[in-house]
């Protein structure tokens, strides 16, 4: 079991319930980001919870060159700035360039690197060398074994504070499947391991011009992950999916959030035997 890797007042690993990463796929302005924030704070005031927020200020990889990207650099963080000090919550982004590090650090809890950057050496070891939490999604090309290299290059900067996420292994053409032992796998490593649910149904370019999405099965991918016993779930919600400007297809409706949550957290404490006589 990995050892607790702890981000302001959450803890991953070390037998502590999962924690939940959630948060829209890209920031659709201020008001609805923290709007979802505020949402998010509540569930974990009512269920006890542990939440990061995650959004992204820049989806670097869109399928097409005219998708909406967010709202950039400054302007994201800014506003991830505003959810830490409204809402209390510890946040995390993407960075897709070495010259992103440094802003991102200053106010980001946890640094992420995306599926697709997971070999890139240079970002790895800038973000090591910020000295934050590093949350490396594992690349839909990728074993899982393979993530050792990764965490070897992080590692490599003095930077022992590595999350690793699995998102799914791509599986054919717009298809991707998650080998559920991917995440015992990469435990072994000495990592707390997420599982991104709602990337797991993605169907990467599956609509033309944009990715599509099978969030009907996030729920049911997600307690299979659970019951695995992994540190940490990573979903993308919305108030409106079918309206969303990014990933709306595989993200959770903000409606239906809590309910899901309920049925997982009764899983976890069961595996974890935190459950009370």
């Amino acid at each position: 079991m990995p050892g607790a890797l702890n981000v302001a007042d959450v803890t991953f690993g070390g037998g502590r319930p999962f924690v939940l990463i959630a948060g829209p796929c890209v920031m659709e302005g201020e008001d609805h980001t923290l709007h979802i924030a505020r949402h998010l704070l509540q569930l974990k005031n009512e269920l006890g919870i542990q939440v990061v927020f995650k959004a992204s200020f820049d989806k670097a990889n869109r399928t097409s060159v005219s998708a909406y990207r967010g709202p950039g650099l400054d302007e994201g963080l800014r506003i991830l700035d505003k959810v830490r000090q409204q809402t209390g919550l510890p946040v995390v982004s993407d960075i897709h360039d070495v010259s992103q590090v440094e802003p991102a650090a200053r106010v980001l809890d946890i640094l992420q690197i995306p599926a697709f950057l997971c070999r890139q050496t240079d970002l790895l070891l800038a973000a090591g060398r910020s000295g934050k939490v590093v949350n490396i999604k594992k690349g839909q090309f990728l074993a899982p074994w393979d993530m050792a290299n990764a965490v070897a290059k992080i590692s490599s900067t003095g930077n022992d504070r590595i999350l690793l996420t699995e998102r799914g292994t791509s599986f054919g053409y717009n298809n991707l499947v998650v080998d559920m032992r991917a995440l015992a796998i990469m435990r072994e490593m000495g990592c707390p391991v997420i599982f991104d649910a709602t990337h797991a149904v993605q169907l990467p370019g599956g609509a033309g011009t944009s990715s599509g999405g099978q969030r009907q099965f996030v729920a049911a991918l997600s307690r299979a992950a659970v019951a695995v016993g992994i540190d940490g779930l990573f979903w993308e919600v919305h108030p409106d999916p079918d309206h969303a400007l990014c990933d709306g297809a595989n993200s959770l409706p903000l409606a239906e959030v809590k309910t899901v949550l309920q049925e997982l957290l009764a899983i976890d404490a069961i595996i974890k035997g935190n459950t009370k006589s």
